[in-house]
């Protein structure tokens, strides 16, 4: 893959190619932005650019620097990801270890460090003083989709570059183009991805399609009032925090989609609009008021789940809330 393969990320592109055309390239860059929208695509094109026998400002995807990159086995490039939890300071000690050699085959080193906000706080000292004495050619390259989770001592000596959410066009184009998705359904699906195609690819699977569809149906039952089917409910959202936090995001964008079309009308401006008629339903039936609050209802649920909060207790408290509105 190269440059001109990648959808999207026009801007952040151009950035990185400008740096390699005067050859006036950072010694650490940190790619940040929501997950699934392309950073860990746009580093390894990046790498491969820093070490392609074409010496241009894109890929070549032929030379044998650019095969071996492809492959996972060019020795120059070093990704570092976490060891369970954390990333540990061993890892960093390879890391700083290695990067005493001069490149073995290439004319920059480079390594990735992915999920680097899961650096604990040892790891990311060691990694500091790294920074503090930067190396000709080593190039670090951080990705995370939680900036503010790592020391501002580590981001001040970055060139930072921000990956925005792709369009929504952008998105069911590359349906259309790789998974060859008709129309109808690529849009559909670009409209949940929430600029994410990381996301999108998740949607296009059936059982979260099912499982959508499960807890969409949850809105126009809440109204029932009947605490054990109420508690039923809550059950639905799963046990682990992880499952239960992508159920809620999905039960916002349904109550998101109601309000809006309360108070547009406009079908084209839903995101759920395979499930219009429980859309409709919920707009129908509450008011603008209580729809707004049952938004903050699962939002506050969301957050409380991902701070560690328990969740059955959590889950079950929501329910009731929500089903106080719309009486």
């Amino acid at each position: 893959m190269s440059f001109k393969n990648i959808y999207g990320h026009e801007k952040q592109i151009s950035v990185l190619k400008a740096a390699v055309a005067r050859n006036r390239i950072p010694h650490a860059y940190l790619f940040y932005g929501m997950e699934g929208v392309g950073k860990r695509t746009v580093a390894e094109v990046f790498t491969k650019v820093l070490n392609c026998r074409s010496n241009s400002i894109d890929a070549c995807d032929v030379c044998p620097s650019c095969v071996k990159i492809d492959h996972r086995n060019h020795p120059d490039v070093v990704t570092v990801i976490a060891d369970g939890q954390f990333i540990k300071v061993k890892e960093i000690r390879d890391l700083q270890g290695q990067m005493t050699f001069r490149p073995f085959e290439g004319r920059k080193r480079i390594f990735i460090i992915d999920d680097a906000d899961r650096m604990n706080i040892v790891s990311a000292n060691a990694l500091l003083k790294t920074l503090e004495e930067p190396s000709a050619s080593n190039i670090l390259i951080l990705i995370t989709a939680r900036p503010h989770q790592l020391p501002m001592t580590i981001l001040s000596r970055c060139q930072h570059l921000r990956f925005n959410p792709l369009q929504r066009e952008t998105i069911a184009l590359y349906l259309q183009e790789k998974l060859s998705l008709d129309y109808h359904s690529s849009n559909l699906i670009s409209l949940s991805a929430g600029g994410s195609i990381g996301k999108a690819l998740t949607l296009h699977d059936d059982s979260y399609l099912t499982m959508r569809k499960r807890v969409l149906d949850i809105m126009s039952k809440i109204r029932m009032k009947d605490f054990l089917t109420l508690l039923l409910l809550a059950n639905d959202f799963g046990q682990e925090r992880k499952e239960i936090a992508e159920r809620l995001g999905i039960l916002i964008t349904g109550y998101r989609d109601a309000l809006v079309y309360k108070e547009t009308g406009e079908m084209d401006l839903v995101i759920n609009q395979d499930h219009i008629d429980i859309i409709k339903s919920v707009a129908e039936n509450i008011s603008g008021r209580d729809i707004l609050n049952s938004i903050r209802a699962v939002d506050r649920a969301f957050h409380a789940v991902n701070q560690n909060a328990n969740k059955q207790l959590t889950l079950e408290t929501m329910m009731f809330r929500l089903s106080r509105y719309g009486e």
